[in-house]
């Protein structure tokens, strides 16, 4: 067991089981779309439940939870295994994140009042500044997590919460994908520079409200990553 996990009865003596299987489900939801398992690799209970410090119950709920957001596959009397992936599926799940994201952008250039406009403007602001972190894998976290906040920001101003809960599913589908892109280019200054003329841009279009050119930037941002991501799965053998 690692060093900082308590033995399972205390554990689930200190915490109800529905606080353990959310805590096991982020954790491995985390270790999925950051490539610490392999596509269709055999998921073993022995293994998470040391891993993870949680008994076989709590596991079992978190891997259904990721079964629901595709990213484990359930086998019939034979457990689990991490979702496979696909050219075809990358293809798929980017343009359809491009077709949903352009319409919420749409309706929140329609529907944004000036609060929106300076909560994207904040939050472009935060993204911009990720340029002096210490670490590389703090780069990638902190860039990551502001980037959502920025895109989640402009999305907000659609005021749909349908909408925005579709976006959220096709955004966790994506994850293990645009991670893939992350590593081979938030490590670069060159790139990081790149995305924060495109954020600038895309920025400047959507506070002048024009729609149809910000429809069509945040259609080309969406979709920069695929060809990177093409050549990593291709490079892996992923067809």
């Amino acid at each position: 067991m690692e060093p900082g996990f308590k033995e399972e009865g205390s554990r689930e003596k200190d915490a109800p089981r529905q606080n353990l299987a959310i805590s096991a489900y982020r954790q491995l939801k985390h270790d999925i779309i950051r490539g610490r398992y392999a596509p269709e690799q055999k998921l073993l209970m022995s293994r998470l439940k040391e891993q993870y410090g949680a008994s076989t119950g709590p596991l079992r709920e978190a891997l259904s939870q990721l079964v629901s957001d595709r990213l484990v596959v359930a086998i019939s009397q034979r457990g689990y295994r991490v979702a496979p992936m696909s050219l075809a599926e990358l293809n798929d799940i980017y343009d359809a994140r491009a077709q949903l994201e352009g319409l919420i952008l749409r309706l929140a250039i329609e529907r944004g009042d000036d609060d929106w406009e300076a909560t994207v403007l904040a939050t472009a602001h935060r993204l911009a500044k990720v340029t002096d972190i210490n670490t590389p894998d703090d780069l990638l976290d902190i860039w990551d997590q502001r980037h959502k906040a920025f895109h989640t920001a402009i999305a907000s101003g659609c005021n749909s919460p349908h909408l925005l809960q579709m976006r959220n599913t096709l955004f966790d589908q994506v994850e293990r994908y645009r991670h893939l892109w992350l590593q081979e280019t938030v490590m670069s200054s060159q790139a990081l520079e790149l995305k924060r003329q495109e954020h600038a841009e895309l920025v400047e279009v959507i506070l002048a409200r024009d729609t149809a050119e910000a429809d069509t930037l945040m259609r080309d941002h969406l979709m920069t990553p695929v060809p990177i991501i093409t050549r990593v799965l291709q490079e892996r053998g992923i067809s």
